[in-house]
């Protein structure tokens, strides 16, 4: 058995965690990771919080039903996805390929073209479903990430979105919360799923080879 596959067997979503701080070095690589993940034409269309603060925490904690992981988490990332995809985000994008790969603007018209053509066609509401589910591939990667890390990383979606939003000013940002994801170390004595068994449909009912 690999290595990765022994990881993902470790990792679970803690339900109870100790308030033990996640080391800077663990949660730079977390986030890398993050910043590393694949999105759909690569736009990334979304930002991630990384809340620290206990008191913000203890905020989130009544709009996120109370779960205990809010408070004794390290770190709680929120990925929030845009609102809505402009021209100009699109634009800054492709200025932003042409600096990184030292090429000019106009030798990347022709893929401007297609991904605005493609993306501004959509509603709004299509957009953002879109720009969520490229969120849900960066708290992937995050998920997998904290667990080579041996971090804990418990994702949520039992919360109030319009509530975090507020609390968060993420309206003003052009942002609505889409996930949130805890992170640091599993309390061996007061969570009830430490040592489980992981449960998973077998292969044979989950793959379908044609």
């Amino acid at each position: 058995m690999s290595n990765l596959i022994e990881t993902l067997n470790w990792r679970y979503a803690a339900k109870r965690m100790t308030g033990a701080a996640v080391p800077k070095e663990k949660l730079d690589t977390i986030l890398e990771a993050i910043h590393l993940a694949p999105s759909s034409v690569g736009l990334q269309p979304y930002n991630v919080l990384v809340i620290s603060d206990q008191v913000t925490k203890e905020k989130i904690h009544k709009i996120a039903n109370n779960q205990p992981q809010i408070l004794e988490a390290s770190q709680i990332l929120v990925f929030a996805a845009w609102e809505k995809i402009t021209a100009e985000s699109i634009a800054s994008y492709i200025n932003l390929i042409a600096t990184t790969r030292d090429i000019s603007v106009e030798s990347l018209s022709g893929f401007h073209n297609s991904i605005q053509g493609g993306i501004l066609s959509r509603t709004e509401d299509v957009n953002f479903q879109w720009a969520a589910r490229q969120a849900y591939i960066a708290l992937g990667h995050a998920l997998v990430a904290a667990a080579t890390e041996q971090v804990d990383a418990t994702p949520m979606e039992g919360f109030k979105n319009a509530e975090l939003d507020e609390l968060l000013g993420l309206k003003e940002k052009g942002l609505k919360s889409v996930v949130i994801m805890t992170l640091g170390y599993r309390d061996n004595e007061k969570d009830p799923l430490v040592g489980a068994k992981k449960v998973r449909r077998p292969q044979e009912e989950l793959f379908i080879s044609i």
